[in-house]
């Protein structure tokens, strides 16, 4: 008899390495608490039996992620070697780094770059003018994005039955008193963004703090990004931010799209 032809699930499956699988996410349960975790707690966590769990801390701390004495764990700054690499491998981070630093002088506001992953928008480069205080989102700070102007930037690449389905199945947790978490008023909100081309949230995301984002898209009209800019409530009125931040944060994302592959 011939040989049947493997599907492509049939091949990803067969690829899969589950102890990698499970290595990754045990690393990913580190910081559900403040400082060290048992080997107890770690395996209760990521959902493996205990003696899997300490198998992979073992080998997770012979490769120097992870310290411990047998009971109590911890991550080792070589984690960070990880992150490293991813932004050292982003072109987004390369090619929008300069225009956050040029954005952030000519506003003298920090400037941020987030991209989408799953419902969460996460910051991976920022820009901070040398007279403020490097406080507020850090790279890797993740935020919903329902309620941030980075997030409805780019969920604004969603046609209307995508972005209502996307609203409605998405955990809508309110952060603050003016957090908007019924899915009919997001989509109205998220679609009179994308009209506009830019996306304000006021107080939503975080208390006393305002943003304005605009997608950004690469070469062929792709949104695979979004660069914001934000300020106090008390300091910086929404109406400076749409006359102010706004013309600066469009010039560089436009700047850039025939750059991004």
């Amino acid at each position: 008899m011939p040989k049947l032809k493997r599907s492509e699930s049939d091949e990803r499956a067969t690829d899969f390495v589950e102890s990698l699988d499970r290595g990754l996410r045990l690393l990913q349960c580190f910081g559900i608490t403040a400082g060290p975790m048992t080997l107890s707690d770690l395996a209760r966590a990521a959902e493996l039996p205990r003696a899997t769990a300490r198998r992979m801390l073992f080998t997770l701390q012979r490769g120097g992620f992870v310290s411990g004495d047998g009971k109590l764990f911890s991550l080792t700054p070589h984690v960070l070697t990880l992150a490293a690499s991813y932004l050292r491998s982003s072109q987004l981070v390369t090619v929008l780094q300069p225009v956050l630093d040029r954005v952030a002088t000519a506003a003298n506001e920090i400037s941020s770059l987030a991209v989408l992953d799953g419902d969460e928008v996460v910051f991976i480069a920022r820009s901070s003018p040398a007279r403020m205080f490097s406080g507020g989102l850090e790279i890797g700070y993740r935020l919903p994005a329902f309620c941030t102007s980075v997030g409805r930037a780019m969920l604004g690449q969603l046609d209307d039955a995508e972005l209502a389905a996307r609203l409605t199945a998405t955990k809508r947790e309110a952060l603050t008193p003016q957090t908007v978490t019924d899915p009919k008023v997001l989509l109205a909100r998220t679609v009179a963004d994308r009209a506009q081309g830019y996306s304000l949230v006021d107080r939503e995301a975080e208390p006393h703090f305002r943003s304005i984002s605009v997608p950004v898209r690469r070469y062929d009209g792709v949104i695979v990004a979004a660069i914001n800019m934000g300020a106090h409530v008390d300091r910086v009125p929404a109406q400076e931010l749409i006359e102010r931040f706004l013309p600066l944060l469009r010039e560089g994302a436009e700047a850039v799209r025939s750059q991004l592959l």
